[in-house]
C-alpha cells in the first residue's frame, strides 16, 4: 500500500517530531509519496519563516527522495466530495485539504495526516495518523 503524507507529516518530519523520520524509514520512503498542494503549503511556509533560504534548502532535499503526485486525476473526486459535502451542509473549507484528500481516494493511498477530524467526511478515504502526542 502507498501512502499520501498530509504537510503536517512532512513539517513534523522535517522537525524530527513525533518519530516520523524513523517511520518513514519502517514504512520505505518508495511507498510515501506527497501531493502537488503539499509541496505549495511546504514552499510558503518555508517562504514565510524566519529563514526561508534554509527552509526552501530543506524541502529541495525531500523532494529528491519522495515522489510528488500531480492532483490532475483527483479533480473529479475534488469536485464531487466538495458538492456532496455543501449539499450536507459540512464542507471543507479549506481547497488545499480537500485536494490532497481527493489525491489520496483517486489514487488508492492511505492519507497519513494528525487532521483525522478534518479529512474523515471524504467518502472512501483511508487514514492513518502516524502521531502520537
Amino acid at each position: 500500500m502507498e501512502y499520501l503524507l498530509d504537510t503536517n507529516i512532512c513539517v513534523f518530519f522535517f522537525r524530527n517530531k513525533f518519530n516520523i523520520p524513523n517511520i518513514l524509514i519502517k514504512k520505505g520512503i518508495r511507498n510515501c509519496c506527497i501531493s502537488e498542494i503539499t509541496v505549495v503549503e511546504l514552499r510558503f511556509g518555508a517562504e514565510n519563516s524566519t529563514n526561508p533560504q534554509k527552509h526552501h534548502k530543506l524541502i529541495d532535499t525531500f523532494l529528491q527522495r519522495i515522489r510528488v503526485i500531480p492532483i490532475t486525476n483527483a479533480i473529479g473526486v475534488y469536485a464531487s466530495e466538495k458538492v456532496r459535502l455543501r449539499k450536507a451542509g459540512i464542507p471543507i473549507n479549506d481547497e488545499f485539504d480537500l485536494l490532497i484528500g481527493a489525491t489520496a481516494i483517486a489514487n488508492d493511498m492511505i492519507l497519513v495526516t494528525d487532521n483525522e477530524k478534518h479529512f474523515n467526511r471524504l467518502s472512501n478515504i483511508k487514514i492513518e495518523n502516524w502521531v502520537k502526542k
